[in-house]
């Protein structure tokens, strides 16, 4: 199994550039089985997740020509409709979270779909209702086989209809989405997830031929179409890994400058960083966060604590309040971290606690960290990665910890972050990987 070691302490330097995002990926990828012709996207990151989702694609029969390590071509003329219900497939589906938004396309092109529950990060429960009850709005049945654990859903004849979801789901929505573009009639989708990554799910599937408007709203409307075509798409850079780099760079900067991170689409995050005193610089569609001794986290209006809570988008991202978790370990001042979406994605504390972070952890839900101000630093230890954003948060940690840290289970973070550490090694980090 491979281990990171990081040796703490090292200052980053220099100019960085983010990947592509893992979740328009996912989307986009997914959604290529929508039409017999060929989808170009480029600006495909390079990491396990997505990797994993292109050879399911290829097992089902889509033909995938790789033109460099970031852009591919898709072509689903010839999907192996029977493999679908293959214990191999099934099996393989349950390894993949992303394997869920196959559903959808699925559905709305072929009448049918079969998949597992899925894997990814062991961060609580991630229903699928919202899915389900969208694919039953537009007249699909489906049955749970529970001697195999899979659901099997039939839908040659997808209706239009108007639908009020029960969460803003962002795989639901997206799910759904594909799902009602070839649909008869109208599908009316009201408290749809409108972030930056569905967004350009819905760009390009308007560039396929599909007709759906209201986007960057809660309230989409698409109407249905008898087919699609091809079409070409840019995957924005990832959000997650701008913010997580924002981190890094606050706690062992030296001056970092994040290159072409489509700043207008980061919402809330930079604030959310400036909130706990760490100075973003805007420089055109970069960002540059200059060095500091000290960072101040904010108070109310009022004076009392400062709290920083996930929220459906516009609102502050749960993919990040890890990072922001380990940055103000070494703020000056306190702040409440509420995790309200996933019940088991605080539980990393611990770690920092052992590391010597000042963490009350209140409940499955809320953590308060004490800032040291860089009076206490925190020192070495041996991790284990429960999660893709856990772990670049303990990574985030073990660079300006004292002493060489030991990280297990690294390919949760290979998940989601490609090269980390060539990257960040040619920032000034000290980051190797064994395999032992």
């Amino acid at each position: 199994m491979e281990a990171f070691y990081i040796e703490g302490g090292h200052k980053l330097k220099g100019s960085i550039y983010p990947q592509g995002a893992k979740n328009e990926a996912l989307e986009v990828i997914c959604a290529t089985l929508l039409t017999s012709d060929v989808v170009r996207i480029s600006n495909v990151p390079d990491i396990l997740d997505v990797n994993n989702l292109i050879k399911l694609l290829k097992d089902v029969g889509v033909k995938v020509n790789q033109i460099s390590r970031h852009e591919y071509e898709f072509q689903a003329d010839d999907i192996n409709l029977d493999f679908l219900e293959s214990e191999e497939f099934v099996h393989k589906c349950a390894q993949l979270r992303g394997s869920v938004l196959m559903i959808g396309p699925l559905l709305g092109r072929f009448g049918m779909a079969a998949v597992a529950k899925p894997g990814g990060d062991k961060i609580g429960r991630r229903r699928l209702d919202t899915h389900f009850l969208g694919f039953k709005n537009l007249g699909a049945r489906f049955v749970h086989d529970e001697k195999r654990d899979i659901y099997l859903l039939e839908g040659h004849h997808l209706h239009g209809k108007y639908m009020l979801l029960d969460e803003a789901s962002v795989t639901g929505t997206a799910n759904i989405i594909m799902a009602a573009v070839m649909a008869e009639g109208t599908t009316t989708i009201y408290n749809a997830a409108c972030e930056p990554y569905i967004q350009q799910l819905c760009h390009l599937l308007n560039a396929m031929g599909a007709n759906i408007s209201g986007i960057a709203s809660n309230l989409l409307t698409i109407v249905g179409v008898g087919q699609l075509h091809g079409a070409s798409h840019i995957i924005l850079p990832d959000m997650i890994e701008v913010g997580s780099f924002i981190g890094m760079a606050a706690m062992v900067g030296d001056g970092v400058r994040i290159e072409n991170c489509s700043v207008r689409n980061l919402g809330l995050i930079p604030d959310a960083f400036r909130r706990l005193g760490v100075k973003v610089q805007e420089q055109g569609d970069s960002l540059y966060i200059p060095p500091q001794k000290h960072y101040q986290i904010e108070s109310f209006l009022d004076g009392t604590i400062m709290t920083l809570s996930d929220a459906p988008w516009p609102g502050l991202t749960p993919d990040l309040l890890s990072v922001l978790l380990v940055v103000a370990t070494q703020a000056r001042g306190s702040v409440l971290i509420h995790q309200k979406m996933f019940e088991s994605r605080l539980f990393f504390v611990d770690k920092l606690i052992d590391m010597r972070a000042q963490i009350i952890l209140c409940d499955p839900h809320r953590a308060v960290v004490v800032g040291h101000d860089h009076q206490i630093r925190l020192r070495a230890g041996r991790m284990t990665s429960p999660d893709i954003r856990a772990g670049i948060a303990l990574l985030i940690a073990a660079m300006s910890a004292e002493g060489t840290s030991r990280i297990e289970n690294i390919a949760q973070i290979d998940r989601g972050y490609e090269d980390i550490e060539k990257r960040l090694n040619s920032l000034g980090a000290k980051i190797s990987r064994v395999d032992d």
